[in-house]
């Protein structure tokens, strides 16, 4: 009998919430990556994705094996491949024991690593690009460990001042006088593997635009699993999402035993109207059928068709 393949595995997770596309895999206990291309970043680095490779900084949440695993590898390809000194961002508690394991590739490998290791303290913030800092928010975790959220910082004309024709605004700027001030937006925002706690109430996450959260039990009789393990069940996101204004909660970190209809049902049970802001990193059929429905939603497709057709591309208001 001519035996059967061994099964597909390791196929990232895709959705697309304009602007941003996040992608990777994330699987309690196994591995725990998830990219946003469009901020150069990566939460958590339990195995190392190809797609990864192109973000220049990784933010880990906390040092348990599904999430650090791949930590190594990631700076290594960066360097393989010439693509700079990857950086990642982490508790101060784990910055030493980080270097630790970098330097016993050293004898390992015989040759040193480039790498960047940066413990960034809870309530701080580090600047991603001029304009782009990254927060990092204690959590409650069996481990030291933080959530994120990544915040743009935007100038924003004072209320006194607007109306004023822009040759009176250059006045008061060369004069001396500060016209705008700074607001601070949170664009995408992470738990990590966290129990839930007044910090996922902050504005780092209640006003974020996306929250990536994880939820790792579902069965109504793990209340008390979730509770020992410092994870999130199904049952504590009513008041989270009630809390979130985000336009888009991605939830990560189920277990392979959790079925995805199940998960689905159950989701459906408890937060009710909010599940049309709720997706599922993993499951790639709804997510597919989705990113189908957004090509025709914005006419690519018929721009494609009428190009493999040789016809003239439709108008935007048709």
């Amino acid at each position: 009998m001519i035996p059967k393949p061994p099964p597909r595995e390791g196929q990232l997770g895709f959705i697309y919430l304009p602007p941003y596309r996040i992608q990777g895999i994330s699987v309690a206990g196994e591995q725990a990556v998830v990219h946003v291309p469009e901020l150069d970043i990566v939460f958590d680095i339990g195995l190392s994705p190809r797609a990864t490779l192109a973000a220049g900084t990784v933010c880990l949440s906390h040092a348990h094996m599904d999430h650090v695993a791949g930590l190594p590898y990631w700076f290594s390809q960066r360097s393989f491949q010439k693509l700079g000194t990857g950086r990642v961002l982490c508790h101060p508690k784990l910055v030493r024991p980080l270097q630790l394991m970098m330097e016993s590739w050293i004898d390992l490998e015989r040759q040193k690593t480039p790498h960047e290791i940066v413990g960034i303290e809870p309530d701080s913030h580090y600047a991603l690009r001029p304009n782009l800092n990254v927060c990092a928010i204690e959590v409650s975790h069996s481990a030291p460990a933080l959530g994120f959220s990544v915040i743009e910082n935007r100038s924003k004309l004072k209320e006194e001042f607007q109306g004023l024709p822009q040759d009176r605004l250059r006045e008061l700027k060369v004069s001396g006088t500060e016209i705008s001030r700074i607001s601070e937006i949170p664009l995408v925002a992470y738990t990590g593997d966290t129990e839930i706690g007044p910090f996922l109430y902050r504005d780092e996450f209640s006003k974020a635009k996306i929250v990536i959260t994880e939820c790792t039990f579902f069965e109504k009789e793990h209340r008390d699993r979730a509770r020992v393990g410092r994870h999130i069940h199904v049952d504590d996101l009513l008041p989270l999402m009630e809390a979130w204004k985000a336009e888009s909660v991605v939830v990560v970190h189920m277990s392979r035993r959790t079925n995805l209809q199940f998960a689905r049902e159950r989701l459906n049970e408890v937060l009710g109207s909010h599940m049309d802001r709720v997706h599922i990193l993993m499951d790639h059929r709804t997510n597919r059928q989705r990113l189908e429905q957004q090509v025709l939603m914005s006419g690519e497709a018929l721009v494609k068709k009428s190009l493999t057709q040789n016809l003239p591309a439709p108008s935007p208001e048709k």
